[in-house]
């Protein structure tokens, strides 16, 4: 008689799992048992989706050595298509933070994809004596080397939003340097008046700077591609067929269009984190230069009336309830705490790794969570800063001009002109006197109008 729950059982004992659910008793557990951040794992859709990728190569790989039967086999690569679709992710509701180095993660999805081979059969749910979620969809794998696997995947999929919208936003940034390139304004170094430059100049620097951090976070994401699959618990390799071992990266790699390499050895390749630290220090430095270009943005645009007010961001909401008329730079500030959350997990990524003991690390989950969810927020933000703030950027060009004008930064390009001596002499009237160093040149016959740079 179909009641609200199933009892399934383990090692441990025996436990009521909802009938409806398509995950088992492993998994019913770690919803006990982790209780903490209230994200589920099916929140991660680039992680499910590589968990999907390396149960489907697994299953193909078996099938075709013959260490599983090919109706099973079969049924199982079809669940995992179901997986990696994205239909199911409901069904994964184990917390990202767990302990067990990602166990719960790996037999979440083992049970899911066990049902959903079951119903396909035509058993129902929890008919593990047909298609069992560790004899057949974890065969020849152990969490050690199918998690760390996944998670490389996944991080490898989620870059390639974050580089696509970077890429946009650098094009924004490049496209607004061409609209300003004529308008001329002050440099400064150390917030204080240094060299004539043009606001194109900064805005075409803030495009280049994001060039340069695609290119290094698609050098660290390199260092992902190799993957210890068929290691199993430590990296001898052990309850893996040696064919299994031999064929399953190759299959992975045709599986999920991603080209991986087996790790070199496979003992130091099931404890080292490296490449998750490398790749979390490429993150951190893209969080970095964005949360610096946004800052300069806050700034520039400052006032408008008493700041610098060189810039104007579009106004996008009300910036105070008591102060009418005010309005605040809430994009950038929201991409500004984005970079000091990603800074953050990098910390996290670095202590994790550290704390990894002998032959595995325990705590690649909070690894894979902050990671992922440092992308994860980092394209969003990066998205939001390029349509909600960048390409409707305007600059206050008659400010500028005056101020370019006025400025006795001017001294600097006098420089090749008078030297350095009399442009100083120069400079120190003009701020007393209230003058334009440029006029006062002239005036006092130095130069002639001709010779002074925009004169």
């Amino acid at each position: 008689m179909i009641t609200g729950v199933r009892i399934e059982r383990d090692s441990l004992g025996s436990l009521a799992v909802p009938h409806s659910a398509l995950w088992g008793i492993h998994t019913e557990r770690a919803i006990l048992n982790f209780p903490i951040s209230g994200i589920p794992l099916g929140t991660h859709r680039h992680l499910v989706r590589a968990l999907a990728f390396v149960k489907k190569a697994a299953a193909l790989t078996n099938t075709g050595l013959g260490l599983l039967p090919a109706d099973i086999g079969n049924a199982i690569a079809s669940a995992c298509d179901t997986v990696a679709a994205g239909d199911v992710d409901h069904a994964f509701p184990v917390d990202v933070i767990q302990g067990g180095a990602g166990t719960s993660t790996n037999m979440n999805a083992n049970e899911v994809i066990a049902n959903l081979a079951l119903e396909a059969l035509g058993h129902p749910r929890g008919s593990y004596d047909i298609v069992d979620p560790i004899g057949h969809v974890n065969k020849c794998q152990s969490t050690n080397d199918v998690y760390p696997t996944a998670v490389r995947l996944a991080l490898v999929f989620a870059l390639e939003d974050l580089l696509e919208r970077l890429a946009l936003l650098s094009a924004a940034f490049a496209e607004r340097g061409e609209a300003f390139a004529s308008i001329p304004k002050v440099g400064r170094t150390q917030l204080q008046d240094a060299v004539p430059m043009t606001l194109g100049q900064e805005f075409t620097a803030f495009s280049v700077t994001l060039e340069e951090d695609q290119r290094r976070l698609r050098e660290a994401a390199a260092l992902l591609l190799e993957c210890s699959l068929g290691a199993t618990a430590i990296g001898t390799g052990i309850t893996a067929d040696p064919r299994y071992v031999a064929g399953i990266i190759d299959q992975l790699s045709d599986v999920s269009g991603v080209q991986l390499v087996r790790a070199h050895d496979f003992i130091e390749a099931t404890w080292d984190t490296g490449a998750f630290m490398t790749f979390s220090g490429a993150l951190k430095r893209t969080a970095i230069k964005l949360s610096k270009i946004c800052s300069d943005l806050r700034l520039l645009s400052s006032g408008p009336q008493t700041g610098l007010g060189e810039i104007l961001l579009p106004p996008r909401q009300a910036g105070s309830s008591i102060m009418p008329g005010k309005v605040n730079p809430v994009i950038p500030e929201v991409v500004n705490q984005i970079a000091f959350l990603v800074a953050g997990a990098d910390l996290t990524v670095t202590m994790a790794a550290d704390n990894g003991q002998l032959q595995l690390n325990a705590f690649e989950p909070v690894i894979a969570h902050t990671l992922l969810q440092s992308l994860n927020w980092l394209t969003n933000g990066t998205e939001v800063l390029r349509d909600l703030c960048v390409e409707g950027i305007e600059a206050n060009e008659a400010l500028l001009r005056s101020r370019a004008r006025a400025s006795t930064a001017q001294a600097t390009a006098l420089l090749p002109l008078v030297g350095y001596a009399v442009a100083a002499e120069l400079s120190h009237r003009a701020l007393a006197s209230g003058q334009s160093i440029l006029d006062l040149a002239v005036d006092e016959g130095l130069l002639l109008p001709e010779q002074v740079p925009g004169y």
